[in-house]
């Protein structure tokens, strides 16, 4: 096992009505700005329920952020969070505003006359944020258990990350209730993205880590298993909490401790995103599938023990297992009704070498071993097209 330095401060407060608890969370004399997105949660009840808990509190809001969310958006939310004096910031929704809740949180506190955007470009280098907490309506990107966020610019066309302990949430409110609603495409989605974040971090190379795979492992294990059954039975209170405890647990930094990650299917499938607006989850559909196959040589010891353990392949050779645990790999993504090829969603041929292009431009390192080149990053997106 690789050395390692874990903490994650996060006060978890999970179940049904525990919106109720805000209150207590919250300081009592904070200027609290709660950031919302495009509606969904005036509809549910979720907007009614946090309003009531914050009677008594000095509040104001701010909403319509989009999927993906937008940099000028967010610059908006940071200018009227800095003229209003917010003490607190609030994020009630999915992934996408929260992390546009933490870039809020940095960018309200920026040095006048330097760009914002200078905080996707640096890697732990921020300096303050202002507190925030959340209400999580969507699970998928575990972005209510770390300190990362990803952001869009229209501009130029890019969708970056950046990591910092400073916008760890103080809390996140979980309630599986407030998931029913969830329309089919989006519980599809919050499946698949945990899912990915589970294998970038497990299908690597053995470091003799074994809790960590078991811990893995069980996470796969729960999301195939609990993933179908929120499709099949929506209000299905135990199948949400179940998926919405390994999208938290999938990605607030336990896995990874003491173990390689291979993050690259996230990185080509930001330019999918940033190019061709499509949906996070489903280009992790696209790229993790052809990833894995490109580098099926140097993962195949954890391949292997992917297809044993969490699949139950026990016959034919390693290479067969290898071949068997990728196939069922994109049999489940399509069974949650996502496509696991470019033409499934209308992405065009062009975009391969746009992909690589960016990629290259960029200078990112990707893969856990052996950094992938512009041909690698060309080869995994042909894969994705056959």
């Amino acid at each position: 096992m690789n050395h390692f330095t874990f903490h994650n401060p996060v006060k978890v407060v999970f179940g049904r009505g525990s919106i109720a608890e805000l209150p207590r969370l919250i300081p009592s004399d904070a200027n609290v700005m709660v950031l919302y997105g495009g509606g969904s949660i005036r509809r549910n009840g979720v907007y009614d329920q946090v309003a009531g808990a914050l009677e008594g509190l000095d509040w104001g809001e701010f909403g319509g952020i989009a999927p993906n969310p937008r940099y000028d958006t967010c610059i908006k939310a940071a200018a009227m969070a800095s003229a209003e004096g917010a003490s607190f910031l609030l994020a009630v929704g999915g992934g996408s505003v929260l992390d546009a809740a933490k870039f809020v949180a940095v960018a309200a506190l920026y040095p006048p006359g330097r760009d914002p955007w200078e905080i996707m470009l640096t890697v732990n280098q921020v300096e303050r944020a202002v507190p925030l907490g959340c209400v999580m309506t969507l699970p998928a990107t575990g972005s209510e258990m770390n300190g990362n966020a990803v952001v869009t610019r229209d501009s130029t066309r890019e969708k970056l990350f950046f990591k910092s302990e400073k916008v760890y949430p103080r809390f996140s409110i979980l309630d599986p209730s407030v998931t029913f609603s969830l329309p089919p495409r989006q519980t599809a989605n919050g499946v698949i993205d945990a899912f990915v974040h589970v294998m970038e971090q497990y299908l690597t190379y053995p470091v003799n880590a074994p809790l960590q795979d078991r811990q893995a492992e069980a996470i796969l294990q729960t999301l195939l298993e609990e993933g179908p059954k929120c499709l099949a039975r929506p209000d299905d209170y135990d199948a949400r909490a179940n998926v919405m405890w390994c999208a938290t647990n999938a990605l607030n930094g336990l896995l990874g401790c003491g173990v390689p990650g291979d993050f690259a299917s996230h990185r080509i499938g930001h330019e999918l995103t940033a190019l061709y607006e499509l949906d996070h989850a489903r280009t992790l559909a696209i790229t993790f599938p052809a990833v894995t196959k490109h580098l099926r040589a140097q993962k195949l010891g954890k391949l292997v023990q992917y297809a044993e353990r969490v699949w139950g392949v026990t016959g034919g050779d390693d290479d067969a297992k290898a071949d068997a645990a990728i196939a069922k790999t994109e049999a489940f993504f399509h069974s949650l009704g996502v496509g696991t090829r470019l033409t499934d969603h209308g992405i065009p041929p062009e975009a391969i070498a746009k992909v690589a292009d960016r990629l290259e431009a960029r200078g990112q390192k990707l893969s856990e071993q052996v950094p992938l080149t512009r041909a690698d990053v060309e080869a995994i997106l042909t894969l994705a097209a056959e």
